[in-house]
């Protein structure tokens, strides 16, 4: 429990101060500070075992070579890049999915709309946060692109979203897990009691800092003065090493490390922790500013009746930290695992491998052995070139009894075969198959066949799309919260937005990606099959298709090259009615023409109902021959084939059939035109 010698008074006034250390002691403070630094202590050592795992990992991504002594000094030292691999794969179908071209953010209208109000304000909503993203922080995309990579080798890192003073906008920036400490067995990030952000400051933005007033007076502190501590942190002795880094003695120079705690502590003695970002510096302890984590006093719900009316029972706290996650952990800790924990102990496997076949063959190829007494040769190294003979004292036959070569034996079979499993388990795993990476599958594959194997390794890197899918609306959902507080309120921005429009709820914000379509050529072959349904089936929007056809060719100016407008089919129920009011005999024409109709209607419906039962086969063929196992299996597969061939037979039969009763009533209804005109009395 936290005691001080003088309590906080939580007022707006406290609420909107920048820094609230003048409202406490120097002794409050130490203690303060003490209390923060205890509570980070904890954490770090809560998490100590995964931040080894993954700094191991780290090294296996990068292909860190470290020192090796056994079986012989200079020995194969090879780092083989299967977490490279996997990483680099996921980072380069995730990041042109989720940040993509055009528009990042979307907003969904749920509800009726008939007026189109809803749209028109989603579309604005939409236009203003997605130029916000890619123009007016600039560092959003770069840090973005990083963050997926990181995320894949590593399994968890952060978002930073908040309003930026300084540079007058909303900003999103990376925090990597290793810099957010996180008590290891915290159920989440927006439940976690404690945060700890750290954070390295130059001397110069200290000094702004103090300046500008929302940093305390450190100027004259000893250890403001006096060189920077350099970190011994396990952390840092392995990305010093990763980057070749020697560390240097601090100068003045050397940037400061802070820690931004986000922490509830009781500073008002009320019973209740309230929340507050302590900002301190890492290596004395010294609190250099305190602000609340929420905005205003209505934040606060309190008892409204009985002997407790008026006492706090909660505080809606300003959340600023968004998680993102590539492999949920499986024993239920906050921090995720990636491909450098999960691949990691494979990775080694094959580094060990690999390096013991490169071993044996050196050994088989430089040879070595014994020299008898017999061999009459100088002492000292010898060395021999092409065309070149050396004189000695034995006889050659002294020599063949007297140099005995080692005897080395060739590399295993069995290692190479280890080695072929380990990697291509390992491919499962991070599903790195050969189809899901480019590489040619083989002639003579069925299409179907090759279709499947595409979505079967791809299972793996929709389940990870869907969860940072999922976090990107988090951090759109708070930077839309922000919009509300400091746009200003009448001033339209790009798109049209204003402060108004960011008042309502953030539920209707999402990514423009879909979770479930992992590639370009997904996304076409999704727009295609819209296509195709609507041409052959009634009550489709054709220019909302046609538009998304576009959008998945990713042409540019679509509304350019596609205006649309065009009215759609008339029913053939009000042309019926408006020929029988033209005579009896273009009546029965038209009765004729709608029966005709009638029956290619349904032609076409008998079509529709063909085609799902291909689609359902298909789906059918598709799950049979992921799970084949056997050649019971395998003949089922070649059985389902046969009926999707005999049903796609039948379609062709039915477009035919459709195909002909089309021209036959175009031909009479030209007929039928020449001959009105042939009735009509010729022009005086």
């Amino acid at each position: 429990m936290l005691t001080l010698d003088s309590y906080l008074k939580l007022d707006q006034t406290a609420l909107n101060s920048p820094n609230l250390c003048d409202r406490f002691s120097a002794d409050d403070l130490t203690r303060i500070g003490t209390e923060c630094w205890t509570g980070y202590d904890q954490d770090e050592r809560s998490r100590a075992t995964w931040m080894r795992r993954n700094e191991a990992g780290m090294d296996l991504a990068l292909q860190v070579q470290k020192a090796k002594t056994f079986p012989w000094p200079g020995c194969a030292n090879v780092a083989f890049p299967l977490v490279t691999i996997a990483a680099m794969q996921f980072h380069a179908r995730a990041y042109p999915a989720i940040v993509g071209t055009g528009q990042i953010v979307k907003c969904q209208v749920f509800g009726d709309d008939e007026d189109g109000k809803k749209a028109a304000h989603a579309d604005r909503v939409a236009q203003h946060m997605s130029w916000q993203l890619r123009y007016q922080d600039t560092t959003w995309e770069d840090q973005e692109d990083r963050a997926i990579l990181n995320l894949s080798i590593i399994g968890t890192n952060f978002k930073k979203s908040y309003y930026s003073a300084s540079l007058g906008h909303n900003v999103s920036e990376l925090v990597l897990a290793k810099d957010l400490v996180l008590n290891y067995w915290a159920k989440s990030v927006e439940s976690c009691g404690r945060k700890t952000h750290k954070i390295p400051l130059y001397r110069n933005e200290v000094y702004t800092k103090v300046m500008r007033g929302t940093f305390r007076d450190c100027l004259e502190e000893a250890w403001y003065q006096g060189p920077a501590a350099i970190s011994s942190s396990t952390a840092q002795i392995h990305q010093d090493n990763r980057q070749g880094v020697v560390p240097s003695q601090p100068d003045s120079t050397t940037s400061l490390l802070f820690l931004e705690q986000h922490v509830n502590l009781d500073l008002d003695d009320d019973g209740y922790a309230e929340p507050y970002i302590i900002t301190f510096e890492a290596t004395h302890h010294w609190v250099a500013r305190i602000v609340t984590r929420f905005d205003k006093m209505d934040d606060i719900e309190r008892v409204a009746t009985g002997p407790r009316k008026g006492k706090v029972i909660r505080i809606v706290a300003q959340e600023y930290f968004t998680k993102k996650t590539f492999i949920p952990s499986p024993d239920g800790g906050i921090y995720d695992i990636g491909f450098g924990v999960f691949l990691g102990p494979l990775n080694e496997a094959v580094n060990s491998l690999v390096n013991m076949l490169l071993d044996a063959g050196t050994l088989q190829t430089t040879a070595g052995g014994f020299l008898g007494r017999g061999a009459k040769i100088r002492g000292g190294t010898y060395t021999s070139a092409p065309f070149e003979w050396k004189r000695v004292d034995s006889t050659g036959d002294d020599l063949r009894k007297s140099i005995v070569p080692h005897v080395v034996p060739a590399p295993s079979d069995v290692l190479f075969q280890l080695l072929s499993l380990l990697i291509n388990y390992t491919s499962r795993v991070s599903g790195t198959t050969d189809i899901t990476v480019g590489e040619n599958p083989g002639q003579n594959t069925p299409a179907q066949t090759t279709q499947t194997m595409v979505e079967m390794g791809q299972k793996i890197y929709t389940a990870i799309f869907k969860r940072s899918w999922r976090a990107s609306k988090e951090e759109f959902a708070k930077l839309f919260k922000l919009n509300g507080i400091f746009l200003p309120l009448d001033i339209p921005q790009v798109g049209g937005a204003t402060r108004v429009d960011y008042l309502g709820s953030s539920d209707q914000i999402c990514p423009v990606a879909d979770p479930n379509v992992t590639s370009e050529s997904m996304k076409l072959q999704l727009a295609v099959a819209l296509k195709q349904s609507a041409a052959t089936t009634p009550g489709y929007n054709k220019d909302e298709v046609e538009r998304r056809f576009l959008k998945a060719l990713q042409v540019d100016g679509i509304a350019t090259v596609f205006p649309g407008g065009e009215p759609p089919p008339k029913d053939p129920k009000v042309a019926l009615e408006e020929v029988k009011q033209a005579g009896t005999k273009e009546i029965k024409g038209m009765e004729m023409q709608a029966r005709q109709q009638e029956f290619i209607m349904g032609l076409m419906e008998e079509r529709r109902l063909n085609d799902a039962k291909i689609i359902e086969l298909s789906a059918k063929a598709q799950e049979s021959a992921a799970n084949a196992q056997s050649e019971a299996a395998y003949a089922q597969v070649a059985a389902v084939n046969a009926q999707i061939a005999l049903a796609k037979s039948h379609s062709d039969h039915i477009n035919a059939q459709i195909e002909h009763l089309l021209k036959a009533a175009e031909i009479r209804s030209r007929h039928m035109i020449e001959m009105k005109k042939a009735e009509q009395p010729p022009a005086a």
